[in-house]
């Protein structure tokens, strides 16, 4: 009987543990789309919450899966300090814009190209809470509309309109002298019987 007691009471022991270890992990947050226009800069936003409170060993990595599905490339690295790519699409174009006593491990990515289309992936481990999800955040950069193409779209509806105008116009004059003619007609008529 005491073999089943110490293996129960083993079992209830490791699952309390287990729960503990789950409630212990790291949660990130990130928006799961960003689009951005291309040439232009974008944050992206990062939060974390911790059982822990934030430790000098907190590491924060962030990394990229292009849309081509080829290798993860790093972006960035968080340890006591920011550390820059010293190399790779990223250099000399991502800047760290968290705040840690904030929880926030957000960076921003400058002069954004169509190539910089993919995943970034934001992990925390915050000593002991090394274990927990990973945020995702999906980038589309997208064309901007250039000035010719406004300007042609603009003249074109104002021509539309314009035309539209003109010819409810011609359709109310001509509607109006018909029906003065057909007067006149009318009144000829009177006056003749």
């Amino acid at each position: 009987m005491r073999g089943r007691t110490w293996l129960g009471a083993a079992l209830v022991l490791g699952a309390q543990l287990r729960a503990l270890w789950l409630a212990a992990a790291v949660e990130v947050h990130t928006a799961k789309e960003v689009v951005a226009v291309n040439g232009t800069n974008q944050r992206l936003k990062c939060t974390f919450s911790s059982s822990s409170p934030v430790s000098q060993q907190l590491s924060v990595s962030w990394n990229f899966q292009p849309e081509d599905l080829s290798a993860h490339e790093p972006v960035f690295y968080y340890l006591k300090e920011p550390y820059k790519p010293p190399s790779g699409r990223f250099k000399e174009r991502v800047t760290w814009d968290g705040n840690i006593e904030r929880n926030d491990v957000s960076i921003i990515i400058w002069n954004l190209q169509p190539s910089d289309n993919g995943t970034f992936t934001c992990q925390v481990t915050n000593w002991p809470d090394v274990y927990g999800t990973i945020g995702e955040v999906r980038l589309r950069v997208v064309q901007k509309v250039n000035f010719s193409e406004i300007h042609f779209l603009a003249v074109a509806i104002g021509s539309a309109s314009v035309l539209m105008i003109i010819v409810v116009t011609a359709v109310i004059i001509c509607r109006q002298r018909r029906r003065r003619a057909r007067d006149k007609r009318l009144e000829v008529a009177d006056t003749e019987w």
